[in-house]
């Protein structure tokens, strides 16, 4: 639930795939370690780095239930997905709620919206870093192991450098798919 690269300033018709690249370009921008990926949704490309849904399947996570359940893996991986980003999207509610500066449309100069932007993300990230419970959600405590484990999960010392389409990022994305549903297949099996 903490944010780890913010890129303010973009104005908002902007492609996605063009803030990404930009983002990974710059020489402190975004870094994502060799061999793992970050979830992306359908506005970005399926890339090295980056797993975007399966497009032209279900994705939603109203479209499914105990009577309709995944029937492909394609649709499964989209079911996962798609929970795994509403983790992202509950990040982004919980800035705007913590924060109301973010709530409604700013009329200052665009050098000071970025910097409120990187103020309140930074805040949120120290609230959620030193408290031991979030007071927006007395529920989930943060604890030291938890960001012990996150910390780690980062030390890899190769980066990817360029997005771009391969036969085998989508052979992984396949493949990882595959695997998923069959596992989900043969535990509902039993």
């Amino acid at each position: 639930m903490q944010f780890i690269y913010i890129l303010p300033g973009w104005e908002g018709s902007a492609h996605d795939g063009r803030v990404l690249r930009d983002a990974i370009s710059r020489p402190n921008g975004l870094r994502v370690p060799e061999g793992q990926y970050y979830l992306v949704d359908a506005g970005y490309t399926n890339a090295k780095g980056f797993l975007a849904p399966y497009r032209g399947q279900r994705y939603h996570l109203g479209g499914w239930t105990p009577q309709n359940p995944p029937r492909s893996a394609e649709e499964y991986l989209n079911m996962r997905h798609a929970r795994a980003r509403n983790i992202v999207e509950r990040c982004f509610g919980r800035l705007k709620g913590r924060w109301g500066i973010l709530r409604s449309p700013s009329f200052f100069p665009m050098k000071t919206q970025c910097r409120i932007i990187m103020a309140c993300a930074l805040l949120h990230n120290l609230i959620l870093q030193k408290m031991s419970v979030d007071p927006l959600d007395i529920n989930e405590p943060i604890t030291q192991e938890t960001l012990e484990d996150m910390e780690g999960e980062l030390d890899q010392p190769e980066f990817i450098t360029s997005i771009s389409t391969s036969n085998e990022w989508t052979n992984f994305r396949n493949e990882l798919a595959q695997g998923m549903y069959n596992r989900h297949r043969a535990a509902r099996a039993h």
